[in-house]
């Protein structure tokens, strides 16, 4: 074997792990029925590829022969390990008796295997801060290093919540399939909140140096495409949709120095054209099917913005139309507060501090720094500067992202003492 082979079959394995090691991954978990198993198996495959490759040549369906390698890797060190540990026994002979050759059945099953393993990540047995690490980790192949970075946590503790999680899954047996037609709404809700929450960190991270996180929200992003691919549901559209729709104005969003520049004021020639038509046509489709709901109604706000050729000749009246509809599917306090900016900017500044007002008046988003933001400025656009002061002030207070804070604090310098 020469140096050059060598190489260029490093090459190879390094595009094919690239491209193919999580749905690998994910049909090991379905054949091997553990995680960590997989993962091991996952690896001895890639090892072994390397070596006997490099010998023999690439062979027709790379994917199903690292698939069948794992698996039979995976088997060899049970059956070595049974000797030792009877428990293992029987295990081992359903590992052999069960599925007769995974290289044959591999191509028809891999879009059930990652669906599968989509919704056993975001499963609601699982507690919320696991399921998030768990799909970073397993459906994308994202390090714990890398997920503690983007979550600004500790790598133990990644770790440990995922350890601790497929323990659950493994002691609960949490089934590894794809929902019944009865339970998929609700499961699909799980699935989709995790892709959106991701999104969201990536989106505006929740405190640290940057305002976004790239690597995240196209993570999220790459979930979304994977879930309409294989799961073709009006919400996983919208979700798509909202998240395209979001992410093109990333460019606009921050200024060369970091700084946060507001929707009214960003240059909308920045905006990624490209991913507002992707988004638009799935709004649209999402729309037709007349079975959408929260996702595909904020992607449609979303969308009203991306058409507009400026802040000011933005349809406010519909903005607010859409904010009413999605306040009866989802009643939040966060979504009163977008819908008092939208009927601030159609009717005026003190129609939306009259609803603000209420919303915080009740005690809900008393800790949302938005919300007093949102008052500030309308404080500020009346006139009202001591209140405005005084609302920044407590915006200021509650953020912990540093492009946030040099707004805030912008704002408070630019107000008339």
């Amino acid at each position: 074997m020469t140096e050059n082979v060598a190489e260029r079959i490093r090459e190879i394995l390094d595009t094919i792990y690239s491209s193919e090691s999580r749905q690998v991954l994910a049909t090991l978990i379905r054949l091997l029925g553990d995680f960590d198993a997989a993962e091991e198996a996952l690896h001895d495959a890639f090892a072994v590829a390397l070596e006997q490759w490099s010998r023999d040549g690439v062979p027709a369906n790379p994917r199903a022969w690292l698939v069948s390698t794992g698996r039979f890797k995976a088997i060899d060190g049970m059956r070595r390990r049974a000797r030792f540990d009877a428990s293992l026994v029987e295990l081992v002979k359903q590992l052999e008796s069960s599925a007769s050759d995974p290289e044959a059945r591999d191509d028809e099953s891999v879009a059930d295997d990652r669906l599968r393993l989509i919704f056993t990540c975001c499963h609601p047995a699982l507690p919320p801060d696991a399921q998030v690490p768990m799909t970073l980790r397993e459906v994308c192949g994202l390090t714990t290093d890398e997920i503690a970075r983007a979550f600004l946590t500790r790598p133990p503790t990644v770790a440990q919540r995922i350890v601790r999680a497929k323990a659950k899954i493994r002691d609960a047996r949490i089934p590894y399939e794809v929902p019944s037609a009865t339970d998929l709404p609700d499961r699909l809700d799980a699935v989709l909140r995790v892709v959106y929450l991701v999104f969201n960190e990536g989106y505006s991270a929740s405190s640290g140096g940057s305002l976004t996180r790239h690597d995240l929200s196209g993570e999220a992003i790459r979930l979304g495409r994977l879930l309409i691919e294989l799961l073709p549901e009006p919400e996983a559209v919208g979700l798509l949709a909202l998240m395209l729709l979001q992410d093109s104005r990333r460019a606009a969003r921050t200024s060369p120095t970091g700084d946060l520049i507001l929707l009214e004021n960003q240059d909308r020639s920045l905006w990624n054209r490209d991913q507002i038509a992707e988004g638009l046509a799935l709004v649209e489709r999402a729309l037709t099917s007349r079975r959408f709901g929260p996702y595909t109604l904020q992607a449609a706000i979303a969308a009203v913005h991306a058409e507009a050729l400026s802040a000011a000749a933005t349809d406010w009246a519909r903005i607010v139309g859409l904010y009413n509809l999605l306040l009866r599917v989802e009643p939040s306090p966060v979504i009163e507060l977008n819908r008092a900016v939208a009927v601030a900017m159609r009717d005026g500044p003190l129609a939306g501090l009259t609803m603000i007002d209420a919303i915080l008046a009740r005690g809900d988003l008393a800790k949302y720094h938005l919300a007093h933001s949102a008052r500030a400025d309308l404080c500020r656009r009346l006139g009202r500067r001591v209140e405005a002061r005084a609302a920044y002030e407590q915006a200021l207070a509650l953020t912990q992202q540093e492009p946030e804070r040099r707004f805030l604090a912008r704002r408070l310098a630019e107000l008339p003492g």
